[in-house]
């Protein structure tokens, strides 16, 4: 199947085309495949009619030479043409085959010798070939030779009393007609073709462009979100694929301006928290600069408020820096297996001053022995959270109950109070960074609105879970789960 002129104009075009940044898109590949949809079959189908056409032409032909050779046949045995010579009316239809076939008829006797040839070149020389032979057996030879464009035909000249094979008549006729048609329908198959290549071209480009438009609609939103410009929600649902990017776009960008918005509301809340203290401790400076003979005694309370509020600002600014130093490494966990009764009995013991001075009895309670892998360090800072929380946000004389348990699994630490509880509805903001329940009461004893979070933060990079349970004036249980094998 050869290349012709008007596909290969096609192939270096596209050749260049693909030279261009644009072949690595899939709008590219879009109208590439539906090219190759259109063009292939065409080619195809091209090839298949011309091959088609000249072999069913050279059936044709074949079947009307076999069938004159034979009418001449018998009229030459009828005749007695062999045995008796030359007959003006079987010359004169040998002619007139030979004229309009354009071809060149042979009589060659059993003795293999030719004794009529219209072309006059080989009368009276003897002929032996395959196809003379196997027509000597009584066989009606064919044969095609498409390089150099003839159709042979040998048949058998029987005799009229026994039927013996007395002859032969070898046909040869020219397929130049059937050559030049075959050429004349693939130029006319040609022009077709190269329509059909441009029709299908452009009807590819003009869906390949209109099957990508969805996808450049969901480009240029992320376009637009990476450049920091404010975007709506996808709603691209014109295929299955464009429905579930932007179902994943809304939800990241959701995910993003929740992320924000807690950005600003957090930068807000530090801005403030750092603030309150700082303009306290002006004012306090103030008050004390305009009394110029202030007795020492309202000097020392007017320090010892200063002390607070710089004590304040100290513990806002660790809680900050401990949350930084947390998101900054995570990855950079010191795990190592400790023994779990030892270090919340360290923990409980730290407190335990703390405890006393607000008279809050608390309680340990260790089910069994419990070793898991763990940062010791961070994890302590979480439980201490936790306590110390209990233990501050709780009534007079209340109590603090923590526990200790485990199973083939995971390491539960439990810390209950019998404190003032959170209501139903902020528990799923205490782990916010700088949310409080109460702002008065947690001013008072000096929270930062900071150390759930840093618990929380803990105990997700530990891979564990913590929950909260709560009923105003019934106390808080905190439930905290952490693997005993440490999944990194």
């Amino acid at each position: 199947m050869s290349i012709q002129s008007g596909e290969l104009v096609i192939i270096l075009g596209v050749s260049r085309y693909i030279k261009f940044k644009f072949f690595k898109s899939l709008r590219f590949y879009i109208i590439l495949l539906l090219m190759l949809v259109g063009i292939i079959p065409c080619v195809v189908m091209k090839a298949m009619v011309l091959d088609s056409y000249e072999k069913r032409a050279v059936d044709v032909r074949t079947a009307e030479i076999q069938n004159q050779c034979t009418i001449l046949c018998n009229q030459l045995s009828s005749s007695k043409y062999l045995e008796n010579g030359v007959s003006e009316i079987i010359q004169t239809e040998l002619i007139q085959l030979s004229n309009v076939y354009n071809g060149r008829i042979m009589v060659m006797d059993r003795e293999f010798v030719i004794i009529e040839d219209t072309y006059n070149l080989e009368k009276g020389k003897t002929m032996i070939s395959e196809d003379v032979m196997n027509s000597f057996r009584g066989q009606v030879v064919s044969r095609y030779d498409g390089r150099n464009r003839f159709i042979e035909v040998a048949a058998p000249i029987k005799s009229e009393d026994d039927e013996q094979i007395i002859g032969v008549m070898l046909v040869s006729v020219s397929t130049d007609t059937i050559a030049a048609t075959k050429a004349l329908l693939r130029k006319k198959a040609n022009i077709a073709e190269f329509i059909i290549i441009l029709v299908v071209m452009a009807a590819a480009v003009f869906l390949g462009t209109v099957m990508v438009r969805p996808f450049a609609k969901i480009t240029k939103s992320i376009g637009d979100l990476t450049d920091g410009y404010d975007t709506d929600y996808l709603h691209v649902s014109t295929y299955e694929e464009t429905g579930l990017i932007s179902e994943a776009f809304n939800k990241m960008l959701g995910r993003l301006k929740s992320l924000d918005e807690s950005r600003q509301e957090f930068v807000s809340n530090v801005s403030h928290e750092l603030k309150t203290p700082l303009t306290s401790m002006k004012v306090l400076s103030d008050s004390i600069l305009m009394q110029k003979d202030a007795p020492v005694e309202l000097y020392q309370e007017f320090m010892g408020d200063l002390s607070q509020e710089i004590e304040r600002e100290n513990k806002i600014i660790n809680d900050l820096l401990s949350l930084v130093k947390m998101d900054k490494t995570a990855a950079d966990m010191n795990i190592k297996s400790e023994n779990m009764n030892e270090v919340i009995e360290r923990i409980l013991k730290r407190l335990q001053p703390l405890a006393a001075e607000a008279n809050i009895e608390v309680v340990y309670e260790s089910f069994r022995p419990v070793n898991a892998e763990i940062d010791e360090v961070k994890l302590s800072l979480a439980i201490t959270n936790l306590v110390e929380n209990a233990i501050k946000y709780n009534n007079k004389d209340g109590w603090v109950h923590v526990s200790l348990n485990a199973d083939h699994k995971y390491c539960y630490i439990e810390i209950a109070d019998s404190g003032i509880g959170i209501p139903e509805e902020e528990t799923e903001h205490i782990f916010e960074r700088f949310y409080r329940v109460d702002k008065s009461h947690s001013r008072e004893i000096g929270g930062t609105g900071l150390g759930l979070s840093i618990a929380r933060n803990v105990v997700v990079m530990h891979r564990g879970a913590i929950k909260v349970f709560s009923q105003p004036g019934e106390g808080t249980t905190f439930s905290v789960r952490i693997p005993i094998i440490y999944a990194g």
